[in-house]
């Protein structure tokens, strides 16, 4: 912030988190620049009078609705006029403010239709005192410091009085139009930076996945004779591979995992790994981990090479490799083991497979054809594997390997810089609307 200029002067703003604002800033609580906050409810859920569809209902907006976006334009559920008496609902006009005070806590969005809103959520009406862009922006600015002070109390945390009396300040009109303008101006390049790097991170994912099909169907030799594999999505193999189901290329049969709940105050024991100790790239969290009782544990442990599948819910295709370096574990009941016969695979080879885009094809028809979102053991059995021999198999592996990790440390560093231009473009609005910067000839 070196090259922008600070105010004449600064006074204390009263509040420790916010420092120094200048000189000629008026401290006050939000409700002073509010000309009302509109609280929301919900109606009975078990009365189908009051609940409608979207051709005849009013939009009902829930935290879910709003939690990542910052225009609400679709909601899920909608309300009828019953509903709306039942709880003596208002509808919010078109361009509202919203403020969530539960779950995502302090988020703002802005509606981009009439409607109503839940207990959760509260409708914030500005006064001629404040300009509602810079309102919004404030707000923003807050928002990570009301999730650190309300991370050791319940989810009820924030309610419309307390939001009444968030600290905000009193500015001339002028001066919020400027800090407004700069903050979108910058705001606005950043963001198109961020894109630009996220669409290449997308990019080289979609290219670390066809390096991982092409590996796992067709080999590394580009001159190798051709067969049909029998499989319509797999395509053509080399001709001295053999394509077998998952459930022949283990030593024992496919197993679910243990009905037990995991305990976080277990010191000793096996750790427990459950679906939501699995990130995106199926590697294990260390966040909330829990262990059960070895005796429990006993049936369900894992050796070094085994693999879980994920077989319900949203995760379900998911996958880890176990290794011994992970430490003693067992496995839940969400989870399926395949423990692989190292005789005929190896189990890098058969994760590189479960990475492969033919995999999640596979995965996708066999959910759809399911009555649930669910794949299970014979499912997972049923999984076709082009198989080369075990030296072929290692020498895949090691290549591959070598390839995605330049394309995993390009990505890397690429997300690296999102963050960094995350960090700048929370650093402007923070300078911006706390006075750091003076922006008053900005306009």
């Amino acid at each position: 912030m070196s090259h922008y200029k600070p105010y004449p002067a600064y006074k204390d703003s009263g509040v420790e988190w916010i420092g120094k604002v200048p000189e000629h800033w008026i401290p006050c609580a939000l409700k002073r620049v509010l000309v009302e906050t509109i609280s929301g409810g919900t109606p009975d859920t078990d009365n189908p009078e009051f609940w409608a569809n979207d051709e005849n209902g009013v939009p009902w907006v829930a935290i879910s609705d709003m939690s990542f976006t910052e225009v609400v334009t679709v909601t899920q559920k909608f309300v009828t006029a019953k509903g709306i008496a039942s709880k003596r609902l208002r509808i919010l006009p078109q361009g509202t403010l919203l403020f969530s005070m539960y779950a995502s806590l302090g988020h703002v969005a802005e509606l981009g239709l009439p409607a109503t809103t839940n207990q959760a959520i509260l409708g914030l009406v500005p006064n001629e005192q404040i300009d509602q862009r810079y309102l919004k922006r404030w707000l923003q600015f807050l928002q990570p410091y009301l999730v650190v002070g309300s991370s050791n109390t319940t989810q009820d945390n924030l309610n419309a009085e307390k939001v009444q009396n968030l600290p905000c300040f009193k500015i001339r009109s002028s001066e919020q139009k400027a800090i407004v303008g700069f903050i979108d101006r910058e705001t606005a390049r950043i963001d198109a930076l961020i894109a630009k790097k996220t669409e290449f991170i997308e990019l080289l994912a979609r290219k670390r996945q066809a390096l991982i099909t092409h590996a796992v169907t067709k080999g590394l030799d580009p001159n190798v004779k051709m067969k049909d594999s029998g499989v319509e999505w797999i395509g053509e193999v080399p001709v001295h591979w053999t394509v077998k189901r998952l459930k022949h290329l283990i030593e024992e049969p496919l197993q679910y995992g243990a009905n037990e709940s995991g305990d976080s105050s277990i010191e000793e024991g096996p750790r427990y790994i459950r679906i939501t100790d699995l990130d995106d790239a199926g590697e294990l969290r260390n966040n909330s981990v829990k262990r059960l009782p070895p005796d429990v544990a006993q049936p369900y442990m894992l050796n070094d090479g085994d693999i879980l599948f994920a077989r319900s819910g949203a995760t379900v295709g998911k996958t880890y490799r176990y290794k011994s370096e992970h430490g003693s574990a067992c496995f839940a009941g969400y989870l399926i083991r395949a423990r692989l016969d190292r005789k005929i695979v190896d189990p890098d080879f058969v994760i590189l497979a479960v990475r492969s885009h033919y995999y999640w094809a596979y995965i996708q028809r066999t959910a759809i054809q399911a009555t649930i979102e669910n794949v299970g053991a014979e499912h997972y059995g049923d999984f076709p594997v082009a198989v080369p021999d075990c030296d072929e198999q290692k020498h895949i592996v090691a290549a591959v390997s070598s390839r995605l990790a330049r394309i995993d440390l390009l990505a890397q560093k690429t997300q690296l810089s999102i963050d960094l231009l995350k960090k700048r473009r929370s650093a402007l609005i923070t300078a911006a609307v706390t006075g750091q910067i003076d922006l008053r000839e900005s306009t």
